[in-house]
Order: structure tokens, then C-alpha cells, then sequence
């Protein structure tokens, strides 16, 4: 019976219309919608807009991390010597410092990552318009595909 109903299921994609594929370009009933369209039809085109606010995202999950490390630290203050003698001290102790270290890897890495993203959206911009100015200084001859 599941290879009849293979078999159907095959026919039946068989008999249906494909679309054609197409790669790195919108659809063609697309073309021009959206940030990369234009005037000009379809074209890669950056804004620093979303990487500067990747890069504001990052500073918020760094000072967040950091209010949570500040948090977690005040929470255990004093459990060293309320809690000596128990068996639960060392595995406390342990979890406290693991992280300790999470959090400190992740305040470390948003200190890296924020200026990186915001430089990145920059040098993004500006290679749009240097590409842009190189390659209309190239002429094409009248009725030529510049596509």
C-alpha cells in the first residue's frame, strides 16, 4: 500500500506545473520590490542601519550580562560561610563559578562585537558606493544588456 501511494505521490508532482529556479535573484514578478530593487532593477545594495543596531543589541546583552553578573555575585555573598561544612558548599561554589566565567565570555564578546558591527555596516556603505562609482565610469554601447 506506501508504494502505491509513492507512486501517486510521484504522478501527481509529475503532472504539476515547476516553477523555474532561480538562484541570488529575486523572483521575476519581484523584481525591484525590497531593499536590493530600485530604479535600476535589482541591485545589492547595504545600509549600516541593521548593523548598527545589531551593534546597540550587543551593548544591551553586554551591560544586561553585566548587571547579571553583579546580581549573581551579590546573591552568594556570604554563602561561603553560612553553608561551611555541608556537603553542597563545593557543588554551589562550582555552579557560582561556572558562571561567573559564562558570563564574563559573553561580556567579553559583546565588548568585541559591538564596535566590529558598527564598523562593518560603515565599510559595507562605503564599498556600495565605491563599486557604484567604478562601474559607472564603464560604458556600454547603445542597446547593449548592462544585466
Amino acid at each position: 500500500m506506501v508504494w502505491d501511494e509513492w507512486e501517486r505521490s510521484k504522478a501527481s508532482a509529475a503532472e504539476r506545473r515547476f516553477t523555474e529556479m532561480r538562484l541570488d535573484q529575486p523572483p521575476a514578478d519581484r523584481a525591484g520590490d525590497g531593499p536590493s530593487g530600485g530604479a535600476g532593477g535589482s541591485r545589492l545594495k547595504h545600509a549600516a542601519r541593521p548593523w548598527n543596531r545589531a551593534a546597540a543589541t550587543a551593548g544591551i546583552l553586554r551591560t544586561s550580562t553585566r548587571t547579571a553578573r553583579t546580581d549573581l555575585a551579590t546573591g552568594h555573598a556570604g554563602t561561603a560561610g553560612g553553608l561551611a561544612g555541608l556537603s553542597s558548599l563545593a557543588s554551589l561554589t562550582s555552579v557560582l563559578d561556572s558562571w561567573e566565567n559564562r558570563l564574563g565570555a559573553v561580556e567579553d564578546e559583546c565588548v568585541a562585537l559591538e564596535p566590529a558591527l558598527r564598523r562593518a555596516g560603515g565599510e559595507l556603505v562605503g564599498v556600495d558606493h565605491g563599486v557604484g562609482a567604478t562601474t559607472n565610469a564603464v560604458r556600454v554601447p547603445h542597446g547593449g544588456d548592462a544585466t
